[in-house]
């Protein structure tokens, strides 16, 4: 029951309208979602116009948050990592506003989310899958004792442990691999889904954004500023995802 692409809904009405009956029909229902979720919460997305990847540094962003990169210079790693990727006075929005009440009403299995911020969790979500971690979990290199994210904030140079060792954010990194338990629990929920929504992210981000290839459910919807990235979806809506959820019922 694949729809073609160019088969929109005409109105935000009728968006929410066919979201929902897809919701109200679905018994396993996982939500994957990326930056564009977090948007609307004042984090700013990567790849938009006003992204990250859009801003001018010293270093391209990409390199800045590398693996090779916070080894090598962990004192501008953790300057550019305060200054612009987080943002704790952020509260959840709509979007995973009601994620949280579709989980509390039984309707949703899972999330699986490409954010590091944890607004999943402040909204009240319990099933949350984190691919590429959470940076509110931060760990010392050499001890292993485990640091807030408020400790990591403090000072301006590296965060470091009383025991000396250097502590590190438990987000992933480019040249990171994601955490193969991570991935089975990831796939576990996509390939029991019958009903998927993908939501504030362009699918362009691999490894990740290959987990949705292994979804064998009957209904997909994509809710993305930006459209499906190229995928085919029995819905298709634009409007920014957290003014389309806060109109769905749980």
């Amino acid at each position: 029951m694949t729809a073609d692409l160019g088969d929109r809904p005409a109105d935000l009405d009728q968006a929410v309208q066919a979201l929902q009956t897809m919701i109200d029909a679905s018994r396993r229902l996982v939500f994957f979602g990326g930056a564009g979720v977090s948007t609307e919460s004042g984090i700013p997305d990567f790849r938009s116009q006003d992204g990250l990847y859009s801003q001018q540094y010293d270093f391209p962003p990409e390199t800045i948050l590398s693996r090779t990169f916070f080894e090598d210079r962990p004192d501008q790693f953790f300057r550019f990592y305060r200054d612009r990727v987080l943002h704790p006075e952020a509260q959840p929005n709509p979007a995973h506003l009601k994620l949280a009440e579709l989980e509390r009403a039984g309707r949703l299995r899972a999330i699986v989310t490409q954010n590091i911020d944890g607004l999943h969790q402040a909204a009240g979500s319990v099933d949350v899958i984190e691919l590429h971690g959470s940076v509110h979990r931060n760990h010392c290199r050499r001890c292993g004792r485990s640091f807030s994210l408020a400790q990591v904030m403090e000072g301006t140079a590296p965060p470091r442990c009383p025991c000396g060792g250097t502590v590190q954010p438990d987000v992933v990194l480019y040249e990171d691999p994601l955490d193969s338990g991570t991935i089975a629990a990831a796939l576990d929920a996509i390939r029991q889904a019958d009903c998927l929504i993908i939501g504030g992210t362009s699918l362009v981000v691999y490894p990740a954004a290959g987990l949705v290839d292994h979804f064998q459910g009957r209904r997909l919807a994509v809710v993305n500023r930006s459209g499906a990235g190229g995928r085919r979806a029995d819905l298709v809506v634009t409007e920014p995802i957290g003014q389309v959820f806060a109109r769905l019922r749980a």
